[in-house]
């Protein structure tokens, strides 16, 4: 017979389903101001505004950040700054720009994805150390 396990108000739980609920439980824990920042960047960071004609290889279109950036940091610096764009992460090379407001806003997508991946990652490793303190040694992760 499988191993039923209690959890808050839950009773009779798989061990699938407890892993379900302690999921839940750490998502909402963890989900807070810097998630809808997050989110906020990554969409504002979509090439959504029509554009005049680029060169070969280049994004189609510029984002609301882009713009914003560029208006607010239209300062040309010495140095060639690494930007990440969809047509560029698609032939894996960086393309480069002197133009400080070009590099914030084509960054401010990148920072919310790595907004998202380290709360996937702390949801993840929560979620697997409560529920293997929860469970039997036979139904433990790892």
């Amino acid at each position: 017979m499988a191993n039923s396990y209690h959890y808050k108000h839950l009773a009779n739980l798989t061990p699938q389903e407890l892993f379900l609920w302690v999921a839940i439980d750490q998502t909402l824990e963890q989900v807070g101001g810097h998630d809808i920042a997050a989110v906020f960047a990554i969409l504002a960071g979509q090439p959504i505004i029509p554009t005049r004609a680029k060169f070969g290889g280049a994004t189609k279109g510029t984002s609301i950040a882009s713009v914003t950036a560029r208006r607010l940091l239209n300062y040309d610096v010495r140095v060639r700054l690494p930007t990440l764009t969809k047509e560029s992460i698609k032939s894996l090379k960086f393309r480069f720009t002197t133009n400080l407001g070009a590099f914030v806003g084509r960054s401010v997508p990148g920072v919310g994805w790595i907004i998202v991946a380290y709360d996937v990652v702390q949801i993840t490793q929560k979620t697997v150390v409560t529920y293997n303190s929860l469970v039997k040694a036979e139904d433990r992760l790892f």
